[in-house]
């Protein structure tokens, strides 16, 4: 009987060692020495080097001089804890009316007629970091104003950080709120108003 559990046994300590230690630290190893940021989060660092979020998870930014991200069912808004959709369905009255709510806020503030689905709509996730280019867009003139800046301005800092597709054929350009925020305040000045 013992020589059929000692390999047994050892095959056990062998693959626990290879599979669950050799391959979890190789695989690790690799990632930090060619994909560090990548590994490490992608984390967002200001200019005294303290994190401020990572540029793969949104943030919630309520002042009027910084761009704002899509709506998030996350929580309370972006809450990584709690990552989810509303799992309203596309005919549920709250999510009409809620949806309803939002785009007659947006086109009282940027009197547009024409709304960008990602400006009332949330990701699957609830913490997309990315807008498309046209809800920047829309938001211009309400950062321009804020931080008494041309709005030619503020246009010309979102347009250099539209990204492109991915490879370029996979999803759509976006811009990310937070890196966008970020070289807002390096252009233009950095707001000293809460809620950003």
């Amino acid at each position: 009987m013992l020589n059929y559990i000692r390999p047994a046994i050892v095959m056990i300590a062998l693959f626990t060692g290879v599979l669950g230690v050799g391959y979890p630290l190789a695989v690790t190893g690799v990632a930090q020495a060619a994909f560090s940021d990548q590994a490490n989060g992608s984390l967002v660092r200001d200019k005294a080097g303290q994190v401020v979020g990572s540029a793969l998870v949104g943030q919630t930014f309520a002042a009027p001089g910084y761009l704002h991200p899509r709506p998030s069912a996350a929580g309370d808004g972006y809450d990584a804890a709690a990552s989810s959709g509303s799992n309203l369905g596309p005919l549920n009255p709250d999510l009409i009316a809620r949806v309803k709510t939002d785009a007659d806020a947006l086109q009282s503030e940027a009197g547009a007629k024409a709304i960008p689905a990602d400006a009332v709509t949330a990701s699957a996730s609830g913490l997309d970091p990315h807008i498309s280019p046209a809800y920047a867009e829309l938001q211009a003139a309400r950062i321009a104003k804020a931080r008494g800046v041309g709005e030619g301005q503020v246009r010309e800092v979102i347009r250099q950080h539209v990204e492109g597709r991915t490879f370029g054929v996979l999803g759509q350009p976006r811009v990310n709120v937070l890196l966008t925020n970020q070289a807002l305040d390096a252009r233009l000045g950095l707001l000293t108003t809460e809620g950003g």
